[in-house]
């Protein structure tokens, strides 16, 4: 029976620290991951066709972004990686979409960056708006 417990206790202490890693940047939501070793991914509630483009907010599920392009034709998703390329201060060839390109719901992937800089430059714009 000692064998288990410690393979059990050895697999929870691995679990732990993976987690202690993926929050070791304090405060920041769930909806921003590191994919190492500098790609930070990023959960986003689309809304296409507002009248401007902002951050709305920061949740644990996703980011709030109002897109100022119409769902059609790929030009919300143009038009998302340009908006979150200039409030990252990123360059454009930097921001993709990971998956969700048909939805709302959205991962984009930001290459050659920090979550704390995301976060930061992500939290400093929903303020501003």
């Amino acid at each position: 029976m000692a064998p288990p417990k410690k393979k059990g206790k050895a697999s929870s202490k691995g679990a732990a620290d993976s987690a202690s890693a993926s929050a070791s940047e304090a405060g920041v939501p769930a909806c921003l991951r590191l994919i190492p070793p500098s790609t930070v991914s990023i959960s986003i509630h689309a809304k296409p066709g507002s009248k401007s483009a902002s951050i709305t907010d920061i949740g644990e599920e996703a980011v709030g972004v109002q897109i100022d392009a119409p769902a059609r034709d790929g030009e919300a998703n143009a038009a998302l990686l340009d908006f979150i390329s200039s409030v990252l201060g990123v360059k454009k060839r930097q921001v993709s979409i990971g998956s969700g390109s048909k939805s709302r719901e959205k991962v984009v992937l930001v290459q050659e960056t920090t979550i704390r800089t995301v976060f930061d430059a992500l939290n400093k714009a929903c303020n501003s708006s």
